[in-house]
């Protein structure tokens, strides 16, 4: 009979200890893919010397928890990231050795225990600053004009159903729109989370189709993360 493999620390309890990051990704660090990210903040925390949980079975793996992935190319200062460790630390002590070996454009803003879980994210907030080949003020009335319409469709790919229509026009709220020093800025806040999501580049693409509007430079940032009541993720 062949012997049964089992692993090395099926039977091990350890105690872990859960912590809650809030960090920046911003500047060249916003091309990172979410991928990527996850492989270098495993480097970060071995380069930092914190010893990470890992699971236990067949196949170990740190515990790394990102609730809510940011869109390629998009800056902000509100990502979460939990993690869970071998050792009881400091906040400050845990914040200042991350950041001693973070690369350029990963920052920790604040290490704090988990409040909430993560199925109570609801929505997050985004500033979308663009130029494109109408003035600034035309471009922010096209944006009113596009969010009136009585559907705002986008192809959504779905498993089971192939590729579909989807009307987004009530997923989006409009905080503000203004026209600044040359550039259009929009202010929305957007589905997150387990139900459904909605990233401003579907949104922006939508509106580009619809009015004929050609970007000419953009930048996007997510500026805060929300529960479905509007507090703030914490």
């Amino acid at each position: 009979m062949a012997k049964q493999l089992i692993p090395k620390n099926q039977n091990l309890i350890i105690e872990r200890f859960e912590y809650r990051i809030i960090y920046c990704k911003t500047g060249r660090a916003r091309y990172i893919s979410h991928l990527d990210l996850m492989r270098t903040m495993q480097r970060v925390f071995k380069r930092a010397g914190i010893p990470l949980w890992y699971t236990q079975g067949f196949n170990p793996h740190a515990y790394l928890m990102f609730p809510l992935a940011l869109p390629l190319g998009t800056d902000s200062c509100t990502e979460i990231l939990d993690v869970a460790l071998v050792e009881k630390l400091e906040y400050g002590e845990i914040k200042d050795r991350l950041n001693a070996a973070m690369p350029e454009g990963l920052k920790v803003r604040s290490v704090a225990e988990p409040i909430m879980k993560h199925t109570e994210i609801a929505s997050a907030e985004y500033v979308i600053r663009f130029t494109c080949n109408y003035g600034a003020d035309r471009a922010k009335e096209l944006f009113y004009d596009f969010l009136g319409q009585d559907r705002i469709e986008i192809e959504k790919r779905s498993k089971k159903k192939g590729i579909n229509l989807v009307d987004i026009k009530p997923h989006i709220r409009l905080v503000s729109a203004a026209a600044e020093n040359g550039e259009t800025l929009i202010d929305l806040i957007l589905p997150a989370g387990n139900s459904f999501n909605l990233n401003t580049a579907a949104v922006i693409d939508a509106f580009c189709r619809s009015k004929s509007v050609e970007i000419n430079s953009i930048y996007t940032e997510r500026t805060k993360i929300m529960t479905e009541s509007g507090e703030l993720f914490i």
